[in-house]
Formats: structure tokens, sequence, C-alpha cells
């Protein structure tokens, strides 16, 4: 069993912590939040001890998990490492490229796990269609949000868009070759609303969109490749998977959704749809049993703090295009 401690316990902060009361393998020693309010509230809430100091809770741990504003994340993650504590920390990982280098230093030279919380590689309709994604070549990203003033303190790139580009850069294998972007800020001091378009190596196109402005909410991705189209829905954890494939048939067998279409080429081609099972589960409860699970056989992180560097980097080329 690992002792684990929660470094910031607002919104999210509560959540993680119902989940690591859920997981057998972690013992939750305590949090420490800088707000007094916060921290006799939780504590009374959860019947958890409250650390008054950050360095008495790392005395106390193996693990902590920094669930904190992200202006916040380099400083306690430094401290955790330094002192050869494993790391579990929301995205985006840090506030600068620069700081996620240096953090990536830290933890190669501490020998220490950290994972970063992106949350949608666990989501289950991703899934449930992972393994069908192969060499995709055009991908459409949409994460629209209704506006809540909470995470506006960043670039809408950080604070939604960073989710997908985490998902793209895991299933397309290639160095990016170029990005176009552009955005706006409509209620807030930094782009509420953006587009990007990134080029790969391999040919393979992605564009994202993302809204914190919208009327309606979606968490939606598309993907293409060979043969295939794959969508996936993100906030109602539902995708669907649509194949091509050559057949003898000519004509639709009674009772099948299957379509046979006839190409230019006077080929008989068959079109499949499959709905696969979505196996609901806690996504973030999920992540911290993975990081468990990395800590103890000491492999690599399912989100590793390069991973979660990288989407970094590619967020702020986004910014810097749209600047």
């Amino acid at each position: 069993m690992l002792k684990i401690g929660v470094i910031g316990a607002g919104h999210l902060g509560k959540i993680h912590i119902k989940c690591i009361l859920q997981i057998a393998n972690f013992k939750l020693v305590g949090f420490y939040d800088i707000d007094p309010i916060v921290k006799e509230s939780v504590s009374k809430e959860f019947n958890i001890h409250s650390y008054s100091t950050i360095e008495e809770m790392f005395e106390n741990v193996d693990v902590v998990d920094i669930i904190t504003p992200t202006i916040a994340h380099f400083q306690y993650a430094a401290m955790a490492i330094r002192k050869l504590k494993h790391v579990f920390i929301e995205k985006p990982i840090v506030t600068t490229p620069e700081e996620a280098r240096q953090l990536v230093e830290l933890s190669h030279e501490a020998n220490v796990k950290v994972q970063v919380g992106h949350v949608e590689r666990l989501n289950p309709a991703f899934v449930a269609v992972k393994n069908a994604i192969n060499n995709p070549m055009f991908i459409e990203a949409h994460r629209l949000a209704i506006y809540n003033p909470r995470g506006t303190d960043v670039p809408v790139v950080l604070d939604l868009m960073i989710h997908d580009i985490d998902v793209i850069l895991s299933i397309v294998k290639s160095p990016i070759k170029k990005i176009h972007a552009s955005g706006v800020a409509i209620v807030s001091q930094t782009p509420d609303i953006a587009n990007a378009r990134i080029e790969f190596e391999n040919g393979a196109v992605a564009n994202l969109t993302a809204s914190r402005i919208s009327l309606t909410n979606m968490r939606k991705i598309r993907i293409f490749q060979q043969d295939a189209y794959i969508s996936v829905d993100f906030l109602e954890k539902k995708s669907d998977i649509v194949k091509i494939c050559d057949t003898d048939q000519e004509a639709q067998p009674e009772g099948s959704k299957d379509i046979i279409i006839k190409t230019a080429e006077n080929r008989l081609k068959k079109i499949t749809f499959d709905q696969p099972e979505i196996i609901q589960t806690n996504a973030i409860k999920e992540e911290l049993e993975l990081f468990y699970t990395s800590i103890i056989n000491d492999s690599t992180p399912l989100v590793s703090i390069n991973d979660g560097s990288n989407a970094l980097d590619v967020a702020y080329q986004i910014i810097k295009k749209i600047s």
C-alpha cells in the first residue's frame, strides 16, 4: 500500500479525494490546501487530515496528487520530485513548455514516476474504439463548452483543446510538420475560441476547434483512415465504427444494416456499421489505479511526463500562431 496526499481540494480535488478513498492500494493520509475555509470544510466532509504545511505532508507520503490551479503545478511538483515522491499532476502539466522541460529533467534525475491527468485517454467511448484506430490520416475534433468563469485564467487551448491534442498525439505516430491556428478573445483576456490545423510528416492532418462560449456542450472527435471512419462522443460516451470493404454481394442482405455500393470503377463495396459496447467506468479512479500499477511495476505511466510535456508544447505552438 502506498501513502498518498492530495494538494488542492477544490472542485476537482474533492473528486480525486473521493476516488482515492475507493482505491484499496492507496492510503489517503491527508491533503493540503492554502484556503483555510476549504481546509476546514473538506476535512470535515471526508473525515481526513488537513496538513498545515506542504512540508509536513511530504514527510508522510510516498505519492502526491496535485489538483491545484495550473500556475502552482510546477512549484509543488518540483518540490515533490526533489523529495523523491511519485507525482500525479492534473492537465495541463505546468504553465509553460520551459517549466515542463525542467520537470522532465528533475523526474529523470530523481527516478520517480510522474503521470499527467489527460483523462480522456480513459474515456469509455475512446477505449472502446482505440484498438480499431490504425494509421489515421484525417482527424476532426470539436470541444465546445458553455461559458464558465472557472478555467478562463488560461487560453481555451490550454483549458479545453489540450485534451484533444493529447489524444491526437497518442494515435498519430508521426512528428509534426506544420501548425496553422487562429482564435479570438470574446469575454476574457485570452482566446475563448480557437481553431488549429496540425499537419504531420506522414501526411496526416488534424483540425481542432475549441470554444468556451458555446450555447451547447460538445466533445467529439472523428477519425478517418484507410477503409474506415471512427467517431467518438466523449460527452455522451458513444462510439461508431464505419468500415468499407470489397464484397461479392450485389444486394443488401435482408435484415442487414450493411450497405452495398458500386464504385466508379465498377467494384462492389460493402459498408458496415458497428457500435462497440461501451463499458462504463470512473475514468479518474481508473487513471489513479493505473498510476499505482506503474509505480509498483516500474512501468511507464499511461500518460507519461513526456506525453504531458509534448501536449503542452504543441498547445503553445498553437497559442503562438494565434498571437
